[in-house]
């Protein structure tokens, strides 16, 4: 049984939602599960935009059969080869031998590398190259490193289109929503949009802003990504969101306090901290266990807050586990322009501080305020004091 939406007269939402994988590339906890969006457009021509995980690969298929209602499938328009959106396109082929692929010539090379050969019939496209369907033209647009470098977008200049390719996407499964509109998305979405493009995308800033640029120049009307909801409406909400990440600035003023405690020690001294800056007035402080929460709602954390509280305990005469695993992911992730301060703790060879410091020095525009604050042990009472002028120095930055 099919489970299509209608996007529109001729649009038509052929995708899948998953609640049953648990990580997302097989690293990303995805509680809420996560949707592969695929799209049909049902003109003179059909045109299918992108195929699906092979973990949804039936109902898929049981969606493009009832989208084509009898017709031949004309045109696939392959956006991304990442297998997520294109494990299935073998057997979409198999299933329909007169299919024109479209796609980019890096593209047609995956295909090589994935399955052994490349399409029977194939259309290589580049940079402003159209295709009339009927009604509609398609533009494609180049989107390289956003965020493999095969990437491609696709606009409808007949509808004003933007089939977004993995930009604009979001973790979590669709519930019978499909449009942004339709759901919370400040409270539902936007924590999982902001987790999914850091630690999916987040690497790539500059390409990021490169496409932005293009998206500026269309009369965008609605955004069809690969993954999370579709965009009708208040489209410069979306897009001004990934322009500050992008761009790497803090989303919002506020702390974000994250330590790695063996024995709980580092924690309380945490803990703490997170309390005088509430005292000072502060708002917007949010705390977690390094150990406890997965490292890549660290980062989205991270990228989020203006300011950063790193408590760490040294652990093999290194930075605790937990905590050097997060900040050499901040480092992949070229996070930078954030406001740093520092507490470690050690009962006879504190090193963590230093070591903290030498990863953060590596990345750009980090600037580490106020002396770190060393523990032996426990936070000891004489160093209340040290505490306090830390957390006045970084309400002074705030």
């Amino acid at each position: 049984m099919n489970n299509n939406q209608n996007i529109s007269s001729d649009l038509i939402y052929v995708g899948v939602s998953d609640r049953r994988t648990a990580l997302f590339e097989n690293i990303h906890p995805i509680p809420r599960g996560v949707s592969y969006n695929s799209y049909l457009l049902a003109d003179e021509k059909t045109v299918l935009f992108d195929t699906t995980d092979a973990s949804v690969a039936m109902q898929f298929f049981e969606n493009v059969a009832a989208a084509l209602d009898g017709r031949t499938l004309d045109y696939l328009v392959v956006q991304h080869m990442e297998p997520d959106h294109a494990a299935t396109l073998q057997d979409l082929l198999l299933r329909h031998p007169e299919t024109t692929v479209v796609a980019t010539a890096k593209a047609v090379q995956m295909m090589e590398q994935f399955f052994g050969t490349k399409p029977a019939n194939l259309q290589m496209v580049k940079e402003g190259d159209t295709l009339s369907t009927g009604r509609h033209t398609l533009t494609f647009i180049m989107a390289p490193m956003v965020h493999w470098p095969e990437v491609m977008m696709t606009y409808d200049q007949t509808d004003g289109t933007l089939f977004s390719a993995d930009a604009f996407g979001t973790f979590g499964a669709l519930s019978g929503n499909i449009f942004a509109d339709e759901v919370n998305f400040d409270t539902e979405w936007l924590a999982d949009a902001r987790r999914y493009f850091v630690n999916i995308v987040g690497k790539y800033g500059q390409p990021v802003q490169t496409v932005l640029k293009k998206a500026a120049s269309l009369d965008i009307k609605m955004i069809c990504p690969l993954h999370g909801p579709v965009w009708r409406s208040n489209l410069e909400y979306f897009i001004g969101k990934h322009d500050v990440w992008s761009r790497y600035e803090p989303e919002e003023k506020g702390v974000v306090v994250i330590y790695g405690s063996i024995y709980g020690h580092t924690e309380a001294a945490a803990m703490r901290m997170a309390t005088l800056l509430a005292e000072r007035g502060v708002k917007n402080i949010h705390v977690y266990d390094a150990s406890r929460t997965h490292v890549s709602e660290l980062v989205a954390e991270c990228f989020r807050a203006s300011h950063i509280v790193l408590a760490s305990s040294t652990y093999n005469n290194g930075i605790f586990t937990p905590m050097e695993n997060l900040l050499l992911d901040l480092k992949a992730h070229a996070w930078q322009k954030r406001t740093v301060a520092l507490i470690e703790n050690g009962s006879w060879a504190p090193q963590s501080g230093k070591l903290m410091r030498a990863l953060l020095e590596e990345m750009k525009e980090i600037t580490i305020v106020g002396d770190t604050i060393t523990l032996k042990s426990a936070l000891q009472p004489e160093q209340e004091g040290q505490l306090s002028a830390l957390a006045d120095t970084l309400v002074a930055t705030i």
